[in-house]
């Protein structure tokens, strides 16, 4: 069955739910919920990559994430760390996360894939067209999932080179990341071509602007989480290995009626 990665901000500012788990004792109470719903994995943030969001400093955002990294970890629960950073890649693996999460696939910092290599953690490599502050100057693309594959594909390639095994990567697909609300649902209508390139695949929706083109711009939370829960089954249907999502329990039912559905 598909994996569900459970999203826990530790940040102020995070498009959806920023400020809810800034403080650490929040989170980590936040992140052992999302655990019992049935999150397999945990995904901990301490720097909002939402569209327009600017750079957090280093210290600032270890000093979000650590606390939260170790006391999920401790409680034998598997965490990744979502950073665009190596040294906090590296604190945080320290910590006891099992796996980088870099949206930008390890352009933003020069150093991230030498510095996961070394740690023997997996990381999810993302598809990324530049800082969260300008990322839709570089929406246009010919044949979106095409493109993406492309673009993936040599980030696979450095990661390898840089010394981290196969069994190690995992792609995703950036929905949201330099690409317009047409171009999103393109690029899930086109998954395959990702799929495709081998590695295991992460697809997150959660709540993302471009839902609000099936929904209407007045869709609020809960339907935003619906409307995820839908994209996570279809994601899964066409071949992702995890989806990454804030509401567990919903995304939860909808892949096991996706299930039963597929018998």
């Amino acid at each position: 069955m598909t994996a569900i990665w459970g999203i826990v901000n530790a940040t102020p500012d995070s498009f959806s739910d920023g400020g809810r788990y800034a403080d650490a004792d929040r989170a980590v109470a936040h992140g052992l919920l999302l655990r019992a719903q049935g999150a397999d994995v945990l995904d901990i943030g301490g720097e909002s990559t939402r569209p327009g969001a600017e750079r957090v400093p280093v210290a600032e955002e270890q000093r979000r994430v650590l606390p939260v990294v170790e006391r999920l970890a401790a409680e034998r629960i598997p965490v990744s760390i979502d950073t665009l950073n190596a040294s906090t890649a590296v604190a945080a693996v320290r910590a006891g996360a099992r796996i980088v999460n870099d949206v930008s696939g390890g352009l933003a910092d020069p150093e991230m894939l030498a510095a996961v290599a070394a740690t023997g953690a997996d990381i999810a490599l993302g598809h990324w067209r530049g800082p969260s502050s300008d990322m839709y100057a570089r929406a246009e693309y010919a044949r979106v999932g095409r493109e993406v594959a492309a673009e993936l594909r040599e980030r696979v390639a450095a990661a390898a080179a840089a010394g981290i095994a196969p069994s190690r990567i995992i792609v995703d697909p950036g929905v949201g990341f330099a690409k317009t609300a047409g171009q999103n649902w393109d690029l899930l209508r086109e998954l395959a071509d990702v799929v495709a390139l081998g590695p295991r695949v992460l697809v997150g929706t959660s709540r993302k602007r471009f839902l609000a083109d099936a929904l209407g711009d007045d869709a609020d939370e809960r339907r935003k989480d619906l409307a995820t829960a839908v994209t996570s089954a279809l994601a899964a249907r066409a071949g992702a290995w995890a989806v990454r999502v804030h509401d567990v329990a919903a995304t939860r039912d909808a892949l096991a009626v996706l299930g039963a559905w597929d018998g």
